[in-house]
């Protein structure tokens, strides 16, 4: 609530606690240092200009996460106008694409083949650690999707990173009993027929 007052001690306190996660943020999803940090600095202004109108109806964390998302579109959206107008791609690697050691390297290509919102629900939750109810609102997606889009997301990563578990899934699927034959099924119990 001091914050909102926008005394400078709050708002030096808030900086401090949160000027390195919000770095990783940016870090994580733009591909140069030097972005990561001036995209950080541009959310904290962002973050000191709308100070009169912040209203706490979520955790602070989701409302700067917030405000660090819309600022991440906006550079995306720049740098696809930029790329199409001078008709050339950034020439530094996308961060999802580069890192030093193997097993990393292997777990950001995994993370790079799910679907853009999967991967952002991932990173937001074992990244940035945001809670369910945090990516929900960040996201504006219900809170069960949320949860499901996880699983289903943490599934396909531990196929895409254990391929002997996707093996096994596929012969357990061999294994099961065969499906039944239409005729095999009692006349009664068909589709189209009601009990």
């Amino acid at each position: 609530m001091l914050f909102r007052t926008a005394l400078p001690e709050a708002f030096t306190e808030l900086f401090h606690r949160y000027k390195q996660p919000i770095y990783g943020f940016f870090c994580r999803r733009v591909p140069d240092p030097a972005n990561a940090q001036e995209l950080t600095q541009e959310t904290f202004f962002a973050l000191l200009r709308a100070a009169s109108r912040y209203e706490p109806r979520a955790l602070f964390r989701t409302y700067l996460y917030a405000i660090s998302f819309k600022i991440l579109r906006a550079h995306r959206r720049k740098a696809a106008f930029r790329a199409a107008f001078l008709g050339h791609r950034n020439s530094v690697p996308d961060p999802s694409k580069q890192d030093t050691t193997e097993s990393r390297m292997w777990v950001r290509r995994a993370v790079e083949k799910l679907d853009p919102i999967d991967r952002e629900i991932v990173m937001l939750r074992e990244f940035e650690q945001l809670s369910y109810s945090e990516i929900a609102d960040l996201l504006r997606l219900p809170l069960n999707t949320i949860r499901s889009r996880l699983f289903r997301a943490r599934t396909a990563l531990r196929e895409l990173l254990d391929p002997s578990t996707a093996a096994a899934s596929s012969e357990a699927q061999k294994a099961s009993p065969a499906k039944v034959s239409q005729s095999a099924v009692a006349p009664g119990a068909r589709k189209g027929f009601r009990l």
